[in-house]
């Protein structure tokens, strides 16, 4: 039945495809691409997308690409803003077939006797050239490994993606046959065939195991012994995606997530409200040890975690927010839960780093980087690497943002990317080999110094002694710059200052020689966090300590006069000190008091410098005398 005419044009409309949300339909309009919201008021995208007629468009729901192909022999990729992402060269025959895999990660163009099988980005990874005219439409099965094209001789063609390739460490595994795979050992040319009872759908390698996915059963191979895997039945058959983690992997399907582990056993299956697990990807989703993220795809500026063990939303059930959409997640695989970190690219290319873990406060959102296109986390230290504009950036050690925001550019490991061509895209960062796919498909190597991951090892061991070593013997001012971020991070002070002194930022050196001397625990703590720009914290942290003038001190250093007034009326102490101290500072600069407040208690308050000298020298006195004896310290906090 009929419900409304969308559209009324004077030429034919030859191809139309749904969007991924179904509130909006692209169609062909002669040598035009037109996208039509159904919502009457929203704005219309047209542009010239060929230079002879569309003959056939399709926009896949997972990564948002559309795909045309025209009679100037041409197909070409497109965002769903209609910018241009990949333009093939003119072929020989005009393009009468094309198809995305249901994945988004390939799709299918056919035109007159030919077949072309093409990655996501747009390069051709086979060329079949069948004797059967135009090729007029393609579909592809549900679980993406198959296709059938309707032929302009009468016949059906069937064809079966064969041929992928997976690396890693010294293994390469090919599937060679529909349901045969070849694990090449490069280290000593072994050679292992596996056998499966069904076709293979999707595979994944990685920290020394092999995930396999076919149509009804999963597959699980430890890289020391490939004749016996461990075998589990599926409850779907079309598995989309499989992600890997140290102790489990991740299975997405049409019905949900499974966190399963190596030998199994299911762990976990994460569920939200609004879920559709068909237009998960790589990029929107992420699996750590113990965390997963997933991007909302509801709302793209929300990103979901999930504790991976029990399923369950982490923390207080409150998803991350972030203030643009978020493009792609990573979860950092190495260390504590506690200490989990992940990484966010938004819609601008800025580059974010937060904890995963918040206790009750709002997350500090870091950006440590801007025009980054692709990036991946080290599979054994908590590096990242990234496509940053023209240059390939390795980020030694991004925590640094949270310890000392300036100390964050020392630490950079920065490539040309001159030896790469065209929009480069990062695959994996094993070890110290980093695996990037350049524009036109092919694979190339990046090799990273080992140095950084030795680092990370010592400071998680706490072997600062072994730090300073690799640090001397290594020369590189990068080394130094991380070890001084590390440092400061476990409040390893001896260390922080030697490593700070060798980059030169004396400042810092000095700020650490007054933290030593302060007169307690309590003290160092808050200047710690002052170091780190936590102001809030440093305060809290000395009034909980009942170090009300530590507390005042740190307002008056930051030039605070309010708070540290405010602080010193509150608790009825210091207010003659606040008011000695603002009034030097105006007298240092030449100008008068202008301030209500500070008039107000300056005309009943008598400023005494000895007095307020003799009351400071007591407090800290004390503070000392409460440091040295435990006792004392123990009944307080048993008292709070």
């Amino acid at each position: 039945m009929l419900r409304s005419t969308l559209a009324s044009q004077g030429s034919p409309v030859y191809s139309v495809a749904w969007g991924p949300d179904s509130d909006r339909v692209l169609y062909t309009s002669g040598r035009q691409l037109v996208i039509k919201p159904l919502q009457p008021s929203a704005k219309v995208i047209q542009w010239k997308a060929h230079d002879g007629i569309v003959l056939k468009v399709d926009w896949n729901s997972v990564n948002d690409f559309i795909l045309s192909g025209g009679e100037d022999c041409k197909y070409k990729v497109w965002d769903s803003f209609g910018r241009l992402l990949y333009s093939s060269s003119s072929h020989d025959y005009p393009v009468t077939s094309l198809s995305w895999a249901p994945d988004g990660e390939v799709f299918a163009v056919g035109s007159f006797n030919t077949l072309r099988l093409c990655d996501k980005t747009g390069w051709s990874y086979a060329l079949e050239k069948p004797n059967t005219g135009s090729v007029f439409s393609v579909a592809w099965s549900a679980d993406g490994t198959q296709l059938a094209g309707a032929c302009g001789n009468g016949h059906v063609i069937f064809a079966h993606v064969v041929e992928q390739h997976w690396e890693w460490k010294n293994f390469v595994i090919t599937l060679t046959k529909r349901r045969t795979m070849q694990v090449r050992n490069v280290m000593d040319d072994a050679m292992d065939t596996l056998e499966f009872r069904d076709r293979v759908i999707k595979t994944s390698l990685a920290y020394g195991h092999l995930v396999v996915a076919t149509s009804l059963q999963c597959y699980v191979y430890n890289s020391r012994n490939w004749n016996t895997p461990l075998i589990f039945d599926l409850k779907e058959g079309t598995v989309s995606l499989i992600l890997q983690a140290e102790k489990h992997f991740l299975l997405v399907d049409g019905a949900g997530l499974y966190t399963f582990s190596y030998e199994g056993r299911l762990i976990s299956s994460p569920k939200f409200p609004g879920m559709r697990a068909d237009v998960l990807n790589a990029q929107g989703v992420s699996l750590s040890n113990d965390t997963i993220a997933i991007r909302d795809k509801s709302d793209e500026r929300v990103v979901l975690l999930f504790d991976a063990l029990t399923g369950k939303a982490l923390g207080d059930g409150k998803p991350l927010t972030h203030k643009l959409e978020v493009v792609e997640v990573a979860l950092d695989q190495c260390g504590p839960s506690t200490e989990r970190k992940i990484a966010l690219i938004d819609k601008n290319r800025d580059l974010y780093l937060t904890s995963v873990r918040h206790l009750g406060r709002e997350p500090k959102i870091c950006k440590i980087g801007s025009m980054v296109h692709s990036m991946a986390w080290n599979d054994a230290a908590n590096i990242l690497c990234g496509i940053q504009d023209n240059q390939f950036t390795v980020w030694y050690y991004p925590s640094a943002v949270f310890t000392d925001k300036e100390l964050l550019q020392k630490t950079l490991y920065i490539k040309d990317g001159s030896e790469f061509s065209r929009s480069p895209h990062i695959l994996s960062y094993v070890g110290t080999k980093v695996t990037l796919r350049q524009g036109d498909g092919s694979l190339v190597f990046s090799s990273v110094p080992p140095y950084p991951a030795l680092l990370h090892e010592y400071s998680t061991t706490a072997r600062w002694e072994d730090a300073l070593r690799l640090c001397r013997f290594a020369k590189d001012q990068s080394l130094w710059a991380c070890l001084a971020g590390m440092a400061m991070a476990n409040r390893e002070l001896t260390t922080a200052e030697m490593a700070y002194a060798a980059i030169g930022e004396l400042s810092r050196v000095q700020y650490i020689n007054f933290i030593k001397e302060q007169p307690s625990k309590e003290s160092s703590l808050a200047h710690m966090l002052m170091f780190s720009g936590q102001v809030q914290e440093a305060e809290a942290t000395l009034l909980q300590a009942g170090l009300i003038y530590q507390a005042i001190r740190v307002s008056i250093d930051l030039f605070n006069w309010e708070r540290a007034l405010e602080l010193a009326v509150k608790h009825k102490t210091h207010v003659d000190t606040v008011l000695a101290y603002r009034g030097k500072f105006l007298q240092k600069f030449g100008r008068k008091e202008t301030n209500k407040s500070f008039l107000q208690y300056a005309q009943g308050v008598e400023v005494d410098w000895e007095k307020i000298q003799a009351k400071i020298d007591m407090e800290l006195a004390k503070e000392r005398e409460k440091a040295a004896n435990p006792s004392v310290r123990s009944s307080l906090a048993s008292r709070r």
